[in-house]
């Protein structure tokens, strides 16, 4: 029987319908989850954790085949000095391991959710379901209403 985390479970209790895709654990990047599962890495938003000067952590989804550019997002946001956090302190304040962080598993933490503008050329994209090996696909729409995500430009063409 295939696992399900917390995110899969609230998405079913809201009535969202997903689908759940299973690979190794040991693939940790949207590239690799891309390639296993044979879908563009375009599709595949990998969730970052950036810290800002002051307050709370962010969540930052990205494409797959896309770069976070943190002076963008920074302006974006009207704040300076953003950084990534490193693997320990996302570890730390997500309680989920790298390669499995997942704004869905973390929606009732309150950490602010940024979603870059890329996604509006998608009606559907994979992130993680809070777990290594396991990626949801789901409507791009039911993403952003579920995680309050704003999109920005976060990215560089």
């Amino acid at each position: 029987m295939a696992q399900k985390t917390n995110a899969m479970r609230w998405l079913e209790a809201r009535g969202i319908s997903y689908q759940a895709f299973y690979f190794s654990p040991e693939i940790h990047s949207a590239e690799g989850v891309a390639e296993t599962l044979g879908v563009p890495a375009r599709q595949v938003y990998k969730t970052l954790v950036v810290a800002p000067p002051e307050g709370r952590p962010l969540l930052v989804l990205v494409p797959g085949d896309r770069e976070l550019d943190l002076a963008r997002l920074g302006r974006a946001l009207g704040v300076k000095k953003l950084r990534m956090a490193t693997r320990r302190e996302a570890e730390a304040w997500t309680g989920l391991q790298v390669g499995g962080i997942s704004a869905l598993a973390l929606v009732h933490r309150g950490y602010p959710v940024y979603i870059d503008d890329a996604v509006l050329e998608e009606k559907e994209i994979l992130v993680s379901a809070g777990r290594r090996g396991i990626n949801l696909r789901l409507r791009v729409e039911d993403l952003i209403a579920l995680t309050g995500a704003r999109v920005v430009e976060a990215t560089a063409d």
